[in-house]
């Protein structure tokens, strides 16, 4: 089989592979999508710190396919069944695992950095991802070729999730690439009253617009802080979220908010200098600060079932669509900014179930 294999920063090549053996708790998924994240480029460009140098790996966290194969013990998958995977196994037997959280688990692995990922034609799901609810029926509705969305559009909806976003809420997305428009997707979902989202290339607020966002500002011709006041009457937002890696954004972001604001600091800053963030708007005025990072379970589940019927939106945000063989001029698409989200297919992923 085919496999795109990553062997250290710079180092990315499509490679022959044997297909995956089973043990008898094991899955073998054909993948049919897998889109690449800024995750992926990060790895890409400077490893990974759960990934020891010059050990290979295929990369790919954001994958959808069919079942190939089942083991002897596997029970409620079968053969055809179409599936999605969100990536961080957790260890099972952690405090944080116990409350299901298992994206922070201490010890938890992830397919693309400590297990072989989607960039490949067929990838071993191991038992224990499947004990411990990493698997996912895909809905008829939905076409292969979007269900890996469903990975970041689960960090959007954990993300919202901490801020509590509900009907009445002015809420600001700071950023339109796929993130911040699948963050004004879910922001509609939730019953924001109105979704404010800036970027500086009207092309991504554009397509913002076509996913729910009802007020679309460009950073290059306008001052955020000005336009989210006169919008709320100098009131500010009642939620903000970052999602562009920024100190400037977010040390800016308590700007914006309303009193008893909350704010969603969504995108981290890797190796960027840390922010100096106004404590006294947190004190005076009640703003909540929060992170987030990956998705639960129950978050991937869960944006399953509520964006199930959204295919059409979410397919806007896949720009272009390679085969596996392409896979440096995907990531060369990535990189440049030019489009949204780069899919890896193979034949039949736009086929209806």
């Amino acid at each position: 089989m085919k496999t795109a294999v990553f062997s250290g920063p710079g180092r990315l090549a499509v490679e022959e592979r044997p297909i995956p053996e089973l043990g008898a708790g094991d899955l073998l998924l054909r993948v049919r999508a897998a889109s690449i994240c800024g995750t992926d480029l990060r790895i890409l460009r400077h490893g990974h710190f759960k990934l020891p140098e010059g050990t290979p790996r295929v990369l790919g966290h954001e994958v959808a396919g069919e079942v190939a194969a089942v083991g002897d013990r596997v029970t409620g998958f079968g053969v055809g069944d179409r599936l999605a995977v969100a990536p961080n196994i957790g260890c099972g037997a952690c405090a944080l695992c116990a409350r299901g959280r298992n994206q922070l688990c201490p010890d938890y692995e992830a397919f693309g950095v400590t297990l072989d990922g989607g960039f490949q034609e067929y990838m071993l799901v191991p038992a224990r991802a499947l004990a411990r609810g990493n698997v996912f029926r895909v809905p008829s509705t939905m076409p292969l070729d979007v269900a890996p969305l469903m990975e970041p559009a689960a960090c959007c909806l954990h993300g919202q999730r901490a801020v509590g976003i509900g009907p009445g809420d002015d809420v600001v997305i700071i950023g339109a690439g796929p993130i911040g428009c699948l963050h004004a997707l879910l922001a509609k979902r939730a019953g924001a009253a109105r979704v404010i989202i800036a970027n500086r290339r009207q092309s991504r607020l554009d397509i913002a617009g076509r996913l729910g966002a009802d007020v679309l500002i460009n950073a290059t011709d306008a001052d955020v802080h000005d336009e989210v006041m006169g919008l709320t009457d100098g009131r500010g937002a009642d939620v903000v979220l970052t999602c562009v890696s920024s100190p400037e954004v977010i040390a800016g972001a308590t700007d914006l908010l309303a009193r008893a604001g909350r704010l969603n600091v969504f995108s981290g800053l890797g190796d960027a200098a840390r922010p100096q963030i106004d404590v006294n708007a947190l004190h005076y005025r009640e703003i909540v600060m929060t992170g987030t990072t990956g998705a639960r379970n129950q978050d991937f589940a869960d944006g399953l079932e509520l964006l199930a019927d959204d295919s059409a939106l979410l397919a806007e945000l896949v720009s272009r669509r390679f085969g596996l063989e392409d896979i440096a001029a995907a990531v060369a698409h990535a990189t440049s900014g030019s489009g949204m989200k780069p899919m890896i297919t193979s034949p039949g992923a736009s086929d209806p179930a």
